[in-house]
């Protein structure tokens, strides 16, 4: 008999929460760390649960199993877990401060001089330099428009890597 092994699911866009779906009917352990997310449209206020590490599942099964969970609609790609032990317990405390009520998300690292993309809001889109960040939340970011630069801060978790 062999014993369970942890891997790492690459999903799919935003295929997550699908995957821990088909998971649980096919009886096999699908964690998905998720973080509270609380926005606010026209004045009434919504409340999601996001993942917290985007594009990422954490399962633990047979290794016997491992083309059956590759074959399914949402996993692009499994990854193997090299110490299993150190994986268990980074896992472990991760999904304790995710129960806490403490404000908890991954944030990139995004430093001065990065180029990003806005992925949230009016600017949606745009593309610019990370000027100057103001803690844990806030940059200062550079945009250029027609040879002329025009500087807006906005919340880092609206930005994405390029």
């Amino acid at each position: 008999m062999n014993q369970f092994l942890w891997y790492v699911a690459h999903s799919r866009p935003r295929c997550e929460k699908k995957i821990v779906e088909q998971c649980a009917r096919e009886g096999i352990a699908a964690t998905l760390p998720m973080y509270r997310a609380v926005h606010k449209y026209r004045g009434k206020t919504v409340e999601f649960r996001k993942p917290l590490f985007p594009g990422y599942v954490f399962l633990n099964f047979d290794p016997e199993l491992r083309r059956k969970v590759i074959c399914g609609d949402y996993v692009a790609n499994l990854l193997n877990v090299p110490d299993q032990e150190v994986f268990q317990a980074q896992l472990k405390e991760i999904l304790l401060a995710v129960e806490t009520d403490l404000e908890i998300r991954i944030a990139p690292t995004i430093s001065e001089g990065t180029r990003v993309k806005i992925k949230n809001g009016p600017l949606r889109g745009v593309e610019g330099y990370v000027e100057k960040r103001f803690g844990p939340c806030v940059v200062l970011l550079r945009l250029d428009f027609i040879g002329q630069a025009a500087a807006v801060k906005v919340d880092a978790t609206d930005l994405e890597l390029i």
